[in-house]
């Protein structure tokens, strides 16, 4: 069997995964989430790994195997939220960044935009991890002298684990996760020193860029001699795992945020609407596979404030029913841009809306505004990225915790006018991270065996009038233009 690790912005899951790729165990822990000051998140990268040391254990005792039963390990991982810790203690000297946090708007515009662009891929931007990493040295007493002299290390999460999982033994990131830092040059695959010493981070903090699937060492802290085979970014590790291995084919992963990736092959596409270009996997030592990819920083979150916020649900699965409860969204819109806006706009200064509130809105026109949110902004990125390929979407293949509101998927549907696919296994993050491990040790033999794997659960249609799409998608780009003028 392999075993996934999903340490997700909200929870870290544990997933055994047999041959045919079903799954056998599991084992999943949420995270407390900090907001210690407005647009600050952060979270605790101690308690993470503790959860991750339990969360194993458990899932292999639910399975009744042992260690000489897990081929491999793979890690797919929240991206862009970074770590710094003690190299000696292995202790974290700071809470972690999360990637949705903004306190670096102003370090971040002081970049110059079309330089870090045409390096990285990624517009300068509060998402990524450079700037959050810049922000603790310079606010973190002492912290920039210790890191000079090679004191302490700075990792997204897959680091991280990586690091606790072998003892302290290795230092890495794949390419998926380097792509994000806006440190690594997209085409050499390499730290690129220039950027680095741009954001004054000092290089002895960096970790070593590898493959998204090979052997990094074994995770002897908690399974001794279990190879660690995979890592990569979560909604990279979505793409492998909903099988996009050709050009042109689209995934979007719908949890905390709505995050949509094209395959766009060997070569990168540079992007002139407003998406990043990034690395899709490498696996071993073939060429990288590049990808397009729209962030929509809020998704399943909006449903959660809604739920803890609001108190308007009691359940996360309640806003398909109260939703249903109405025909439409009785002209209310809602934008959540409670960390500015992502893809296709960048626009970090943005804050949410809430757009034609009357006497006739119930909380059932709210709850159908708050799906409709996702659908919109999905629809948004789909336009850009159909422009930057010049392809058309033909399908949407979707996964993640929110798939399984079946009116969600519907309106989706109805927006983009093209069918919408969900396979069997929803949790594909997991999934692609356990086929990359599984590649790298021989589990599974090629791409074609885990094509095999493949198999469909649900599939939904346009039901929408076009005429009413195209009046739809009118009203709620105006509400964005709102969220917009609200921050001036």
């Amino acid at each position: 069997m392999i075993l996934a690790i999903d340490q997700g912005t909200t929870s870290t899951r544990c997933i055994l995964f047999d041959r045919r790729a079903t799954v056998v165990a599991v084992a999943r822990a949420e995270h407390p989430q900090s907001y210690p000051r407005p647009g600050w998140v952060e979270h605790d990268a101690a308690r993470i790994w503790r959860d991750t040391q339990k969360l194993i254990k458990r899932v292999m005792a639910s399975a009744g195997i042992g260690p000489a039963q897990v081929a491999a390990i793979g890690i797919a991982n929240q991206r862009e939220t970074v770590v710094v810790w003690d190299r000696k203690t292995g202790v974290p000297v700071a809470p972690a960044i999360v990637w949705q946090d903004t306190r670096t708007s102003e370090l971040v515009s002081a970049l110059d935009a079309d330089f870090v662009r045409e390096r990285t891929g990624l517009p300068p931007a509060t998402y990524f991890s450079a700037p959050k990493v810049r922000w603790l040295l310079d606010h973190t007493p002492g912290l920039r002298e210790r890191a000079e002299k090679g004191e302490v290390l700075f990792g997204t999460m897959d680091s991280w684990l990586i690091w606790n999982l072998t003892g302290g033994k290795h230092h890495l990131t794949d390419v998926t996760n380097a792509s994000r830092t806006m440190l690594m040059d997209l085409t050499t695959l390499r730290w690129d020193a220039s950027l680095v010493d741009v954001c004054t981070i000092p290089h002895a903090m960096l970790p070593e860029i590898r493959s998204s699937s090979e052997v990094y060492g074994a995770a002897d802290s908690v399974l001794p001699g279990v190879p660690i085979a995979a890592a990569m970014g979560d909604q990279q590790a979505a793409l492998f795992g909903q099988t996009c291995f050709a050009p042109g084919d689209v995934k979007c992963t719908y949890g905390t945020g709505g995050f949509l990736l094209m395959n766009t092959g060997a070569t990168p596409v540079r992007s002139t609407h407003g998406l990043l270009t990034t690395v899709g996997y490498r696996i071993g030592n073939e060429p990288v596979a590049y990808a397009l990819e729209g962030s929509i920083a809020i998704a399943g979150s909006l449903v959660q404030w809604v739920r803890d916020g609001l108190g308007l649900i009691g359940t996360a699965s309640e806003i398909e029913t109260l939703a249903g409860t109405v025909a439409d969204n009785g002209g209310c819109y809602i934008v959540p841009a409670f960390s500015g806006l992502f893809a296709p706009r960048w626009r970090s200064e943005a804050r949410g809306v809430i757009v034609g509130l009357t006497s006739y809105i119930t909380k059932g026109h709210l709850a159908r505004a708050v799906l409709e949110a996702t659908g919109w902004q999905t629809r948004e990125v789909v336009d850009a990225m159909n422009a930057d390929s010049g392809l058309a979407l033909t399908a949407l293949n979707v996964d993640g915790g929110m798939t399984s509101d079946n009116l969600l998927m519907q309106i989706v549907a109805d927006v983009l006018d093209v069918p919408v696919v969900r396979p069997m296994v929803a949790e594909t993050v997991s999934l692609g991270a356990a086929y990359a491990a599984g590649l790298a040790v021989g589990y599974w033999s090629d791409l074609q065996d885990l094509r095999n794997n493949r198999h469909r659960a649900g599939r939904w249609l346009s039901a929408m009038d076009a005429g009413r799409r195209a009046a739809e998608y009118q009203r709620w780009r105006r509400a964005v233009d709102c969220a917009v003028l609200f921050s001036s």
